[in-house]
């Protein structure tokens, strides 16, 4: 019986996607068809102007002002589901080093880099614009996806160690501490979270601390023509909370109030936003905001992109406080793994994935309900 009626994102086009090597695509002033994007989805230049979202001072839960913050970030996630953070306790010098070895990483030959390829079906690994899993609006960009979980033993540093070998044991060191730092930063974020939404501080905090999350490199080549490309695509996270750190190039940009705006860099915050999951979390109190990251065609961009997601034995469903007669549950009870499965192997990702989701959930139900002898 076929449950799911949904073609899998590689269906979406018959064209066989190109290679993506960024040293000789980057040079290129004919861009593959497959990189071209839909006209009301390529960059405009009223894109370029600022969107100025809330900065949140992490130091004001040490100081006593909690509350303060918590009311700060209410207002961002009502609005659209952005904010940076400062005063975040993580090292700069693990920052600028985490940087440096993905530069490290990028700059080898696509060979080298394919030895982490990624495999069909899998999020974790490396990917040249996710040629295996697309067939047109090809992101301009490439990337690699590290599991981590804080119960696992090193998982990212033997993950570099086994795929790549030991001298990429460096690597997997900064990447490990880097995930650890960030595993912490997403727990004080979750604590404000829970007292933004009125569950206390230890209600989302208590959920993630056994997550199961994935770390992301994200390296965007110049582009000859990036007027007609992306290098990634209009989307909602379907992760539970993203946070990034962006290089001095800037690049990300949300759709807000009907017009696509830029997040400028900082290198001093990290960029915030909440997914799908945690929407789902909130009963749709806090929404998941759609956003894509543009390149240019002088210099590379790089961002650090870490994505908190449930334990996979986790239930996702909004704690008791935030559901009543006003507040119907608003999305039925589902699994981390589910919904990433679902984005990996039979949708792909944008500003309605969780209602997707919701749909596919249902017809399963109802096809093993048929199924079931009485």
């Amino acid at each position: 019986m076929v449950l799911c009626t949904f073609p899998p994102p590689k269906a979406e086009a018959e064209a066989e996607a190109p290679v993506f090597d960024a040293a000789v695509l980057s040079l290129r002033a004919d861009i593959p068809s497959q990189f071209v994007w839909p006209e009301e989805e390529k960059p405009t230049p009223d894109s370029q102007e600022e969107l100025v979202v809330p900065l949140i001072d992490l130091g004001g839960l040490i100081s006593g002002d909690a509350a303060a913050v918590a009311r700060s970030v209410a207002a961002a996630c009502e609005q659209h589901g952005f904010f940076q953070v400062v005063n975040h306790g993580i090292d700069a010098a693990l920052i600028e080093e985490a940087h440096r070895c993905m530069e490290a990483f990028f700059g080898m030959p696509l060979l080298e880099k394919q030895r982490a390829q990624r495999r069909p079906g899998d999020s974790c690994g490396y990917a040249s614009s996710f040629t295996g899993r697309f067939a047109s609006r090809l992101p301009w960009k490439e990337t690699l996806s590290l599991r981590f979980s804080p119960s696992g033993d090193d998982i990212v540093r033997n993950y570099f160690v086994t795929t790549l070998g030991e001298e990429f044991c460096h690597l997997g060191e900064v990447y490990q501490k880097y995930c650890e730092a960030m595993n912490e930063l997403s727990l004080k974020i979750m604590e404000v979270l829970g007292m933004s939404l009125g569950v206390g501080r230890r209600c989302f905090r208590d959920f993630f601390e056994g997550n199961d999350s994935i770390m992301r490199l994200n390296y965007y080549p110049p582009c000859q023509k990036p007027e007609l490309t992306l290098g990634t695509g209009p989307h909602c996270d379907p992760t539970s909370l993203t946070i990034l750190h962006q290089d001095h190039v800037q690049g990300l940009q949300v759709f807000a109030d009907g017009h696509w705006r830029t997040i400028r860099p900082s290198s001093n915050a990290f960029v915030v936003n909440i997914g799908d999951t945690f929407m789902a979390l909130s009963n749709a109190r806090y929404k998941s905001c759609l956003h894509r990251a543009v390149v240019n065609n002088k210099v590379p961009r790089k961002s650090l992109a870490f994505f908190l997601c449930p334990g996979n034995d986790r239930l996702v469903r909004p704690p008791a406080e935030l559901v009543d007669l006003d507040h119907p549950q608003a999305y039925p009870d589902f699994t981390w793994p589910a919904l990433l499965e679902f984005t990996q192997k039979h949708y792909r990702a944008d500003m309605k994935t969780l209602d997707a989701f919701t749909t596919w959930i249902n017809l399963r139900i109802a096809a093993t309900t048929a199924a079931t002898p009485e």
